[in-house]
């Protein structure tokens, strides 16, 4: 999780992570790394681009052979994924 607060929404100008588009990442013994994450919305015109951001910033990492990212919509996104600093930062109420 860590690595990839490297990752910015370019439309937020925050990391995914303290956006909350991270639901999970498992790291396999044999250095595959497989990350379950979701964007904004469907039809999100920076998917693209942040999947192959993740992609390219784990296998810059120390042991990582291959990533997998899983872009998921269950359970949907909202505000509240957010973390109470990007919450705050957003304007949102916390």
């Amino acid at each position: 999780m860590e690595v990839l607060r490297h990752v910015y929404d370019p439309e937020l100008q925050m990391d995914i992570v303290e956006l909350g588009l991270v639901y999970g990442v498992e790291l396999e013994p044999d250095g595959r790394v497989k990350v379950n994450m979701t964007l904004t919305s469907p039809g999100c015109p920076y998917g693209p681009e942040l999947v192959a951001e993740v992609k390219a910033t784990l296998m810059m990492a120390r042991g990582v052979k291959g990533v997998e990212v899983n872009v998921v919509w269950d359970p949907p996104w909202g505000p509240e994924k957010m973390s109470e600093a990007a919450r705050l930062d957003l304007g949102f109420d916390v």
